[in-house]
């Protein structure tokens, strides 16, 4: 157990947060990074009060956090332990912050708009912009489908067809999330803040039927994106339209572990040569 403390390291007096935030994020960069591997029981609330001189309701809230997270589970009577990750639904923006403490952040982005990674960045970026995170280098790849091309969804419901005026409308909302990552990452640069930040944009010809996330391509987070119908407003009218929807998909999560041969590190090894390979054949450069 003394081990997994060491790995746990030490409080930092000068970070501005709370001493339970910080127990929270020294915990899940170890579970992150595999330091604590699915099922590793973590130390007792009791050791880790007196391993960083707090009180134990400190180290119970840092728990309750990682709970939320889905990070850990606990047992009654027995302790908390890290949860399997492999195939369980997880929330992106905590691992985007993790992502952030390495000091070379990339991360490889395909999927519909790039909402939800415009908005998970939205805090971790501010982070940074506080001082609270300082990588060195950022890159960013996006990869987007172009609703400028006919393609089966979004589509007119009614005629199960595809229409200009629908895809007008998600080229609008892409565009949209796209311009706000850039938008922030770019700042950065311009502040001075980061050494190194860059944000680069392709675009493809096809629907997308999934999101994928590549992080510091050491992590993938995968989910599909349920065809629904639902009525919006195009040109100021009520409009039914089977659309993607994206919002709250389940995300599941695969980590680099040692053992080459596991599944999680085949399914980023394909991640990567699927994303590379769609990047550097078919997509082409975002016009802003």
């Amino acid at each position: 157990m003394a081990d997994k403390l060491d790995y746990l390291g030490e409080l930092d007096p000068d970070d501005p947060k709370q001493a339970s935030q910080q127990i929270a994020n020294k915990i899940r960069a170890a579970i992150l990074t595999r330091r604590l591997a699915p099922g590793d029981k973590l130390p007792s609330q009791p050791e880790m009060a007196a391993r960083y001189g707090v009180a134990r309701e400190t180290v119970k809230r840092a728990l309750e956090s990682l709970r939320a997270e889905r990070l850990i589970i606990t047992r009654q009577g027995s302790g908390a332990f890290v949860r399997a990750q492999t195939q369980r639904p997880v929330e992106l923006r905590p691992h985007i912050e993790a992502a952030f403490e390495r000091p070379h952040v990339t991360i490889d982005f395909a999927g519909f708009s790039g909402e939800t990674l415009r908005d998970a960045l939205a805090e971790v970026l501010d982070k940074v912009r506080a001082g609270r995170l300082a990588p060195e280098s950022i890159a960013i790849r996006v990869l987007v489908s172009d609703t400028a091309a006919p393609m089966a969804l979004p589509a007119r419901a009614e005629t199960q067809a595809d229409d200009p005026a629908v895809r007008d409308r998600a080229d609008r909302i892409t565009r949209r999330a796209v311009e706000g990552i850039i938008d922030q990452v770019t700042e950065l640069a311009d502040l001075g803040l980061v050494p190194a930040a860059s944000v680069e944009v392709r675009m493809h010809r096809t629907s997308p039927q999934f999101k994928l996330y590549l992080l510091n391509r050491e992590e993938v987070f995968f989910g599909f994106y349920p065809a629904v119908e639902r009525t919006v407003t195009i040109k100021g009218e009520p409009t039914a339209i089977y659309d993607l929807m994206g919002k709250d998909v389940p995300l599941f999560h695969y980590a680099v572990t040692d053992d080459d041969a596991s599944h999680g590190n085949q399914f980023i090894e394909a991640s990567r040569q699927w994303f590379d390979s769609i990047w550097t054949t078919i997509a082409y450069r975002y016009d802003r």
